[in-house]
């Protein structure tokens, strides 16, 4: 739970008192925003999030990661580096090969509330798109 801050701004009669104690009562602490942010950061880099995409139903060698991705493995071991570093992926030797999965659920999760929502959001602006053109 957030410590209560003072309010700096906004003190005048406009302000919703009873509102703003509700978020202020569950607002994370500025190194948690940061941690956040972190993630978001790495899932900004499109060949990161197309990996991802690639484990969502499959544990795979990074070698077929990097076929499926477009990249060479150096850049697939790179980025799956990124990720594991951030916990979003695992991996596990077997031999000489190298698998990568999805590191939980959450992850999974993540990925298709995220697909849905653009899927809604594309669905939203169809209508929109269909009416300039006629």
């Amino acid at each position: 739970m957030a410590q209560a801050r003072t309010l700096e701004h906004c003190l005048d009669e406009t302000l919703h008192p009873d509102k703003a104690a509700k978020v202020l009562a569950t607002l994370l602490r500025d190194d948690q925003f940061e941690e956040l942010a972190a993630y978001f950061r790495v899932l900004g880099e499109p060949s990161r999030v197309r990996l991802l995409h690639c484990l969502l139903d499959a544990e795979l060698c990074v070698c077929d990661l990097a076929a499926l991705s477009n990249l060479s493995v150096a850049a697939a071991s790179q980025h799956l580096r990124t990720l594991r570093n951030l916990n979003l992926v695992k991996r596990r030797r077997e031999g000489k090969v190298m698998w990568y999965r999805l590191a939980d659920d959450h992850i999974r999760s993540l990925l298709n509330v995220t697909r849905a929502h653009l899927a809604h959001a594309h669905a939203q602006s169809m209508p929109d798109a269909l009416t300039m053109q006629g």
